[in-house]
């Protein structure tokens, strides 16, 4: 499974202006519902939001994969978004995220949900792309940082 089998570069943001949790998920689940990867962008946020109240996907290091199921979409979805100061995301090492991994997944699709999720983590925890995904200046650049990675 590749990054880009879920993820739309028209789902990408380099500039997240949201400061905390909540808005930066409903900023990113506006993008989805703008671009037709979803049909309701509320009931989406509503979605995610129980699931962070089960513990914060902000995981540390600057990252949080926000995810859920939702009957909004038909397929696996995800949208990325980057913070320049970063968003009080109660990570559980306390510190500001700065990349937030949205994943959103039809209600009957486990195991594609955690594969898209694995493939994600996996990703991330190498130091070096999660700095060049931040130190990036456009959407083509982050495109071309992905899949140079996901090509391993």
């Amino acid at each position: 499974m590749k990054v880009f089998d879920f993820l739309d570069s028209q789902s990408i943001v380099i500039d997240l202006k949201s400061p905390t949790k909540k808005e930066a998920i409903d900023e990113l689940c506006q993008v989805l519902a703008t671009n037709g990867k979803i049909k309701n962008a509320q009931t989406v946020l509503t979605a995610l939001m129980e699931r962070e109240k089960l513990g914060s996907t902000g995981i540390g290091q600057g990252i949080a994969i926000p995810h859920g199921k939702s009957e909004a979409t038909e397929t696996l979805v995800a949208a990325l978004g980057i913070s320049r100061k970063g968003v009080d995301f109660e990570a559980l090492d306390g510190e500001p995220v700065h990349l937030i991994f949205l994943l959103v997944a039809p209600l009957d699709s486990a195991g594609q949900h955690l594969k898209a999720l694995a493939r994600i983590s996996r990703l991330l925890k190498d130091k070096f792309f999660r700095q060049s995904l931040r130190d990036a200046k456009s959407i083509e650049e982050i495109q071309k940082i992905i899949q140079d990675e996901d090509a391993y």
